[in-house]
């Protein structure tokens, strides 16, 4: 088991798009209000008085989409400025980012991973919801923008589906040759999509890289990040591919984090509901940080017990929260 040192934190439950994998057709999606969420002094109490305490050292801003929530800059510099921060990054939409890529940076953050599913604007438009006028534009602008400002490395997650954008793999993969970017291929995980877990809906990562060895050829690389991807390399390219497996090659025994949602809930597993802790609630009651410290020290304890392979020990019925209201 690895040592769990990486804090994925959701700031907002919201997002201004909806995609499919993330906000299931006909999911009722009830946002947090306001007064629910964590305000940044709660979450920066939390983040010092508590889980740097207990060992998390490294911390990835989600959503939502992170940009929607207004101090997320403020959020960014606070973080980046504590001793014990040895890793800051986000993971976000792109959809903001042209206007805000130099704010972060200038702030702290150093490493973005941008969701790009689609070099299609049609596709694209498909897998986010959108019905009107495309919105690919604005996120391949924030993708260059965060390059500009020096955003190294700059990852590019792209949720491969079967059907609908698994037909664009080899010019996805392309990306990488003359750019220091970092592709991440990701499973499709059917959360809130329970019919898709008896059926593969996904498309596994041996076929993407049998795929793309094909054409390009595929090497692995030396370079390895803080998650769970197998990274590869196209011979000569100047980025890395890396291959998120959830699905197909189950990688709980090396999973190294854990997710606090925007209203205080820290969750052990993504596909495990079981022994969440309410921190919200309990600082709000007065609970020492001390003890507070303690219940999060138990739960990493038993955390290699709490996986997706053990799920349904915590789980009936369908999965309460989707990816957006999770973090991913």
């Amino acid at each position: 088991m690895n040592t769990v040192d990486y804090l994925r934190i959701s700031l907002i439950d919201r997002c201004n798009f909806r995609c499919q994998y993330c906000m299931p057709e006909g999911a009722e999606l009830n946002y947090i209000l306001r007064q629910q969420m964590l305000t940044d002094e709660e979450l920066l109490t939390l983040i010092k008085e508590v889980f740097i305490p207990v060992g998390f050292n490294r911390f990835r801003l989600t959503g939502g989409e992170p940009l929607l929530r207004p101090s997320v800059v403020d959020i960014v510099r606070a973080i980046a400025a504590i001793d014990h921060t040895q890793d800051l990054s986000m993971t976000t939409n792109g959809f903001l980012l042209a206007g805000m890529a130099k704010s972060l940076y200038d702030a702290g953050l150093r490493r973005i991973n941008i969701s790009l599913d689609s070099l299609d604007a049609d596709t694209f438009n498909q897998i986010i919801g959108n019905r009107g006028r495309s919105q690919w534009q604005k996120v391949w602008d924030g993708i260059l923008a965060a390059y500009q400002v020096g955003f190294d490395p700059l990852k590019l997650n792209v949720v491969v589906i079967p059907g609908v954008n698994d037909s664009e793999i080899l010019d996805l993969a392309a990306l990488t040759i003359d750019k220091r970017w970092h592709v991440r291929f990701i499973e499709f995980m059917p959360i809130g999509n329970d019919r898709l877990f008896n059926e593969q809906g996904w498309v596994s990562s041996a076929q993407l890289r049998d795929r793309i060895a094909g054409k390009f050829g595929l090497t692995e690389s030396q370079v390895r990040g803080n998650g769970p991807a197998d990274v590869f390399q196209i011979p000569g390219a100047q980025g890395t591919l890396g291959f998120i497996s959830q699905m197909s090659e189950c990688f709980c025994d090396r999973c190294n984090r854990m997710r606090l949602s925007a209203d205080g809930w820290l969750r052990p597993c993504l596909l495990n509901e079981s022994n969440q802790i309410d921190l919200k609630t309990a600082l709000r009651s007065g609970v020492s940080v001390e003890e507070l410290r303690s219940h999060v020290s138990e739960l990493l304890a038993l955390k290699p017990e709490i996986n997706y392979k053990a799920r349904v020990s915590g789980v009936t019925g369908a999965y309460s929260r989707t990816m957006s209201q999770i973090g991913g």
